[in-house]
């Protein structure tokens, strides 16, 4: 360790650890813009530069990449220093007047406007993206060329950058200081899950917040590490060592007595109803997204704001998009009004904004939600019964860029409206998953016409199916909120630990039974079974009835072709007889 004097204060460092690092521990600030804690420091942008004494001389030094010496002396505030950091940024100024970090550092000491003129140019040729993508990323997709005045950033020899070198990890992006280098497009890479894009994901980040357990996991499309075999930060700094690069996904098989189904659902394609302008206008976003804005860990820290970046004056909020509708879904998607009602709650709370409620019919069912509606129309929400038909840009004098106007029926007034907003929030409706037809051909259950989970019945057993030992819960057999989700999910889960604690499990006695001298072994009851409860013994050729699968319901018996299979207790012996004793 080496003691070095700082402003007058004493630190101490390891020995040839860089200036700058001192200065940030005794919390004295250096300003600079090429150094990176990623990176080795460069010294490249001199805004850094510091004043040292070292043996009774005095030099001009950049504190990012200097090393420190016992005994150094270090000034950051010297007329020398000062001086040497206005001319750097006044030709920095010079090349990139329009860059805001720029404009703010020059402000900051004092320096309007550069002697050397005005430029339009964003890059101060730091080589942070450069250096990130050479030596962290290891993609190569990055370089500098020309040379002088003349020297700029591109890709190599030119080249437009392709899938095999960029992999559009972000990492120039995020240390770029001016912004001058950005991601323009923001295409769902291959293989990776649908979902919704509203600012910068990490290669590191938890499924959602109530995970359980909760562990982070590394998406393998984004990770830089698994791509070129570069970075490696995130193992440098788990200090308990729990990252494995090594590690592949794993099936397991899992003997279990009894299931719980709650596969959710997948939001409305919102696109698929193109008069909303959904993809196609500027701020017109989904219900997820907007949860995710106001989310005080979201992109906008919370804030309720444009594209542009500028507070919104009029949202609206349309109700019932793809539910309740003829050509998409029928079906009501329950949740809707409440979750418009607490949005409009919201943006009452955070902005001065208007806010324009489009809907068919309030649902407000639930305990409270009633006069949550009314306390958000108190709080000044327009509500407008009727469909909205279109959105389209607004036009004229007086329109700024991403204004919108909503044409819409007011059916309580019997008008035709159009209202100017600023951003158009769509409630989308809530449908089943695309594969939810292969997970019920899996565990034999049945679906309702709208594509949901059937249960066995929909007040005696709403958490119950025809397969025995399968439970379904949450919005994979309806849409439901989520007070009704969770007491749903804690009656199936009663269900099965009631069966749990019984230890045996009571079958109905009517079952099928086969009577092998007369099978045939043509095996038609073996496809036509609904419970897929008979196999065939391909030894003695006949087929068997797995007894706890059977549910007695008689498809096989009425088409067994041969009569070899009877219902216990329904034989034809004993139905004759009963007939008989009744005739008597």
């Amino acid at each position: 360790m080496v003691t070095i004097e700082i402003d007058g204060q004493s630190v101490q460092l390891e020995d040839g650890e860089p200036i700058l690092r001192g200065a940030e521990k005794l919390g004295i600030r250096i300003p600079t813009l090429c150094s990176h804690p990623w990176l080795e420091p460069s010294g490249a942008c001199r805004v850094c530069s510091v004043e040292i004494i070292r043996r009774g001389k005095s030099r001009i030094v950049t504190a990012c990449n200097y090393p420190a010496s016992d005994g150094l002396v270090v000034k950051t505030a010297s007329e020398s220093a000062l001086a040497v950091r206005r001319m750097v940024l006044e030709m920095q100024l010079a090349r990139c007047s329009h860059v805001p970090v720029i404009q703010e550092l020059a402000r900051e000491y004092g320096i309007e406007k550069s002697r050397f003129g005005e430029g339009t140019e964003t890059c101060i040729l730091c080589g942070l993206c450069v250096r990130v993508c050479e030596e962290l990323v290891q993609a190569n997709a990055l370089c500098f060329a020309e040379r002088g005045t003349e020297r700029f950033v591109s890709t190599p020899f030119g080249v437009e950058a392709d899938e095999n070198s960029c992999i559009a990890c972000g990492a120039c992006v995020s240390v770029c200081p001016t912004d001058h280098v950005s991601l323009e497009d923001h295409a769902q890479r291959p293989g990776e899950p649908q979902d919704f894009y509203l600012g910068p994901k990490t290669a590191i980040n938890l499924p959602f917040q109530q995970a359980v357990p909760k562990v982070p996991w590394i998406d393998p499309v984004a990770c830089i590490k698994l791509q070129t075999g570069g970075c490696g930060v995130c193992a440098q700094v788990c200090e308990p060592g729990a990252i494995d690069y090594e590690q592949q996904d794993e099936e397991f098989e899992v003997e279990v007595g009894q299931i719980l189904v709650t596969t959710g659902y997948q939001p409305f394609e919102t696109k698929a109803m193109a008069q909303y302008g959904y993809g196609r206008l500027d701020n017109v976003i989904t219900a997820l997204e907007f949860e995710h804005m106001l989310n005080s860990t979201g992109p906008t820290g919370g804030k309720v704001v444009c594209k542009g970046g500028e507070t919104p004056r009029a949202i609206g909020i349309v109700h019932c998009v793809g539910s309740r509708d003829e050509n998409q879904h029928r079906y009501c998607s329950r949740v809707c009004c409440m979750y418009a009602l607490k949005f409009a709650h919201l943006v009452a709370e955070r902005t001065d904004a208007e806010v324009y409620q489009f809907y068919i019919d309030m649902r407000a069912y639930g305990k409270g939600y009633e006069e949550f509606y009314s306390r958000v129309l108190q709080e000044g929400t327009t509500v407008i019964r009727g469909k909205v038909a279109e959105v389209v840009p607004a036009l004229g004098n007086g329109s700024r860029e991403g204004h919108m106007v909503i044409r819409c029926e007011d059916t309580l007034v019997g008008k035709f409206r159009e209202i100017p907003v600023d951003m158009l929030v769509l409630c989308n409706a809530l449908e089943p998953h695309q594969d939810s037809g292969n997970v019920a051909n899996i565990f034999s259950l049945s679906r309702s016409p709208d594509g949901f989970f059937l249960e066995r019945h929909p007040k005696l057993d709403p958490v119950g199916t025809m397969t025995d030992g399968v439970y379904i819960a949450g919005t994979c057999q309806s849409p439901k909120d989520i007070p009704d989700t969770v007491a749903q999910a804690q009656a199936a889960a009663a269900r099965i630990l009631a069966l749990i604690g019984k230890g045996e499990v009571l079958i109905d006695p009517v079952r099928a039974a086969v009577n092998e001298q007369n099978c045939s072994g043509c095996r038609m009851c073996n496809a036509l079974c609904p419970y897929q409860a008979i196999t065939f013994n391909e030894e003695d050729s006949v087929s068997e009835v797995n007894q706890t699968l059977c549910k007695g319901c008689g498809t096989c018996v009425a088409a067994c072709p041969a009569g070899a299979i009877a219902g216990s207790g329904f034989t034809d012996d004993q139905i004759l007889t009963e007939l008989e004793a009744i005739l008597v």
